[in-house]
């Protein structure tokens, strides 16, 4: 087989992924403008016979989906900066500092990674419960602030920078709090702004936690908001795609801004295979 054909095969195998996982959200947003009638029609006709635009304004009178929408940039963008910030500082200690059982500590750390979400969730629940953070910020974000993941991928990278940087800003002067902020930050900006970006959007699609924590309009995000809006208007698909369309195109856009940053990451960190 040559390398033309090859290649061939390549093109056409990311072409066939990439048409299969376009089809929904081509479907979602065509629906969407479909009539009330006709998206709920026995055969569905995904093209619509007629658009109907006001299907937007109709979903925001239906539930308060721009409350919805900052309570998951308020969410996202919380837990981003925490664990982004938490995941650093350990681990600079794991690749940096050296004390006692820091191998065995950082087995231990990763060994949670095996350990499904669902199994803490009841533990975490109560004890948000008992600090009295339900329906609250603080029971909303600092939970999912520290994740083994982040650690895992910054460390990598860490390790990849030569210490010949840090040892240069030591010697003229620098204590290892600044070597940390001024050398080693800057260096890891690809990883850093990958762990933002994946944990933006893994949060912003969030189901469980918020659904279990939040009780009110002041905390609901976006993927629960849809859930609400099923269960309080039924099965109205047009409007429902409609808000799911809305709740989807920040991280459409998202993804745009920060494509550069997300692949130099994946290319220069541990996911890509180095």
């Amino acid at each position: 087989m040559t390398t033309e054909i090859k290649r061939r095969l390549v093109v056409f195998t990311c072409f066939v992924v990439t048409a299969v996982t376009l089809i929904p959200v081509v479907m979602m947003v065509l629906v969407a403008f479909q009539s009330d009638a006709e998206s709920m029609a026995a055969k569905p006709s995904f093209w619509p016979s007629s658009w109907h635009p006001e299907n937007l304004t109709r979903a925001f009178d239906l539930v308060p989906l721009g409350k919805y929408l900052l309570n998951t940039i308020y969410f996202a963008a919380g837990t981003t900066i925490l664990e982004t910030v938490t995941a650093a500082l350990a681990a600079y200690a794991f690749a940096r500092l050296n004390f006692p059982g820091r191998s065995w500590l950082f087995g231990i750390y990763l060994a949670t990674l095996m350990i499904p979400s669902q199994v803490t969730l009841i533990p975490q629940f109560v004890l948000v419960a008992k600090l009295h953070g339900i329906d609250t910020w603080p029971g909303m974000i600092l939970p999912h602030a520290f994740t083994a993941i982040g650690v895992f991928l910054l460390r990598q990278f860490f390790l990849g920078i030569p210490r010949d940087y840090e040892e240069a800003a030591r010697l003229d002067g620098a204590n290892r709090w600044q070597a940390f902020v001024r050398v080693i930050v800057p260096l890891a900006v690809p990883a850093i702004a990958t762990l933002a970006v994946f944990k933006f959007i893994g949060q912003w699609n969030n189901l469980l936690w918020p659904l279990v924590i939040s009780n009110s309009d002041a905390t609901r995000t976006a993927s629960v908001g849809l859930q609400v809006f099923q269960d309080t208007n039924g099965t109205q698909w047009n409007l429902l795609l409609m808000a799911a369309t809305v709740t989807t195109i920040p991280l459409i856009v998202l993804f745009f801004l920060t494509q550069r940053w997300f692949v130099r990451g994946i290319t220069m960190s541990g996911l890509g295979g180095r």
